[in-house]
């Protein structure tokens, strides 16, 4: 005779009610409404920018322009969603960028063409994400004195190397690439560096065992170091993507400058972090969405486009940007509360 099913229980052992939910769709649906609230937040800024200045900021070059700008900081926020959503934090991006974008444009670097320039900028990107790497996981440091103490040392060493002076790009074949005649319908090709960077930090962070063990490492490392996960070498390749994601930048920044200077990449950590968190990201990790980094990355580039157009100060936009940070990570205390 068939035994009657019983009905499935909880962890607790209490049968779920009737029309009960799994967490997976609250936290689902939770996603798509900070992605739309985002979208509505790009919206309203598209709007003020095309209400205070139509023809300046609804101009098709002025337009690429935000994209053009948002690809260098985005690249980098990309490599930032990724440390912060494991419960790290990487102070030395900004240092990063400007100590591989000089090493890249050395007149010795120079020598080699487009190939030895951007060699050079994604290897040392990648070669300060290793120390990072290495004093975080293997060295026990606390990341954020870590990468501290890289951000004093990258932009020391890049001060030393460019003794204060830009160092001006002369190899053709990395200027034209800022050119119109190198749009791709329409394109900056930085803005398709960009596209293809978040395709790729999408996948790997939400289809890959990479991602889900990123997620796990955040959210509890005892956990995920119980579960099998080797916590120590998972942070290391963190900060080398980080890293990479740096040297990429870097190179992005002197096709968009045609030069290299120690005063590269200043703030871009703040931007990076403060990208990531509007997003959704948690600081306390467990949590992180490429989508709302790049949404993020996005409506600030927006935010400083439009204040430049109508010739507002700069300590207005770092205020607006301010409260903006405080307001995000005030939502998402508020929805960790209610989770």
């Amino acid at each position: 005779m068939t035994q009657p099913v019983s009905p499935p229980r909880s962890s607790t052992g209490k049968v779920p009610p009737a029309g009960h939910a799994p967490a997976w769709r609250g936290l689902t649906a939770r996603a798509d409404v900070r992605t739309l609230s985002l979208l509505g937040v790009l919206a309203v800024l598209v709007l003020i920018g095309g209400f205070t200045k139509p023809d300046e900021f609804l101009d098709t070059r002025n337009l690429q322009l935000v994209l053009t700008q948002a690809s260098v900081i985005g690249v980098v926020t990309v490599g930032m969603t990724f440390v912060i959503t494991s419960g790290g934090i990487d102070l030395s991006v900004g240092a990063i960028v400007a100590l591989a974008s000089v090493w890249a444009t050395t007149v010795a670097t120079q020598e080699y063409g487009f190939a030895g320039i951007l060699f050079t900028a994604v290897i040392v990107g990648v070669g300060c994400g290793l120390v990072n790497g290495l004093l975080i996981a293997y060295g026990a440091m606390v990341p954020f004195i870590a990468t501290l103490a890289m951000l004093a040392s990258a932009r020391g060493l890049a001060l030393q190397i460019t003794d204060g002076r830009t160092q001006i790009v002369t190899v053709p074949s990395v200027l034209d690439l800022g050119e119109r005649d190198a749009y791709v319908l329409g394109v900056p090709p930085l803005v398709l560096v960009f596209a293809v960077v978040t395709v790729i930090g999408w996948l790997v962070l939400n289809r890959t065992t990479f991602g889900r063990r990123t997620v796990a490492v955040g959210g509890n490392a005892e956990a995920a170091r119980l579960a099998g996960i080797d916590v120590r070498r998972q942070r290391l390749y963190l900060y080398l993507l980080s890293g990479l994601c740096c040297g990429i930048a870097a190179f992005l920044l002197i096709v968009l400058s045609g030069s290299g200077q120690n005063t590269n990449g200043n703030l871009y950590e703040l931007d990076a972090i403060a990208a990531a968190i509007i997003g959704g990201t948690l600081l306390s990790g467990g949590r992180g969405t490429i989508t709302g980094s790049v949404l993020g990355v996005l409506i600030f580039t927006t935010i400083t486009n439009i204040f430049a157009l109508n010739n507002l100060q700069s300590d207005v936009q770092q205020i607006a940007k301010g409260a903006i940070i405080v307001a995000a990570v005030l939502v998402q205390r508020r929805t960790a509360s209610t989770t």
